[in-house]
């Protein structure tokens, strides 16, 4: 999870993964902060994370912390989004078929709040997903180790290296998970 200054909502964000770690579905919190100045650092500690100090930028920090954890899984979750707390028996079950180590997974996309702009922003990306456009990093991202190394990784680029990265995996290798990714709009 790539943060910076992110104390606002980053409970918020690590609350529904605390289950799947004391489940064993998530064997490490890695939180990849750029500079924080906040309570960023204290809140991703208190749950267990480990903090990995990253050159400021979301793709740098992305690099770091796919680096820096262990696991043979990876997912991929920014600090201003929280996946719904039934997100870990999808994914569970996504893991446990063999032929998804070569696959990646991705949460449905759902803006934060109830007003009119909330409501269009997630239909509009909804629609979007079923036509011509990509999902992007605000959904999750759930991949092996294994498949994130033979594409490459994150590559070090100063804005859409989510979508560079899903453009590698494509749309045949990429499956959309029925839990929703639930993100706050930026300017909060």
């Amino acid at each position: 999870m790539p943060t910076l200054n992110a104390a606002r909502h980053l409970a918020r964000s690590l609350a529904p993964l605390v289950p799947a770690v004391a489940d064993g579905l998530v064997r490490e919190l890695v939180v990849a902060d750029g500079g924080s100045t906040d309570e960023t650092a204290s809140i991703a500690e208190a749950v267990g994370a480990r903090i990995v100090v990253a050159t400021q930028g979301r793709a740098a920090q992305l690099i770091a912390g796919a680096a820096a954890a262990k696991s043979d899984w990876l997912l991929f979750l920014h600090a201003e989004t929280a996946l719904d707390d039934n997100w870990a028996a999808g994914a569970a079950r996504f893991i446990a078929q063999p032929e998804n180590r070569l696959r990646a997974a991705v949460f449905r996309y759902v803006r934060d709040g109830d007003g009119f702009d909330a409501r269009m922003a997630s239909l509009w990306i909804g629609l979007l997903r079923l036509g011509v456009a990509s999902p992007h990093g605000d959904q999750g991202l759930l991949m092996s180790r294994a498949f994130y190394d033979s594409l490459g990784g994150y590559r070090d680029l100063p804005v859409a290296e989510d979508v560079d990265l899903l453009r590698r995996i494509g749309r045949r290798r990429l499956q959309l998970l029925k839990a929703r990714a639930v993100t706050l709009p930026r300017d909060r």
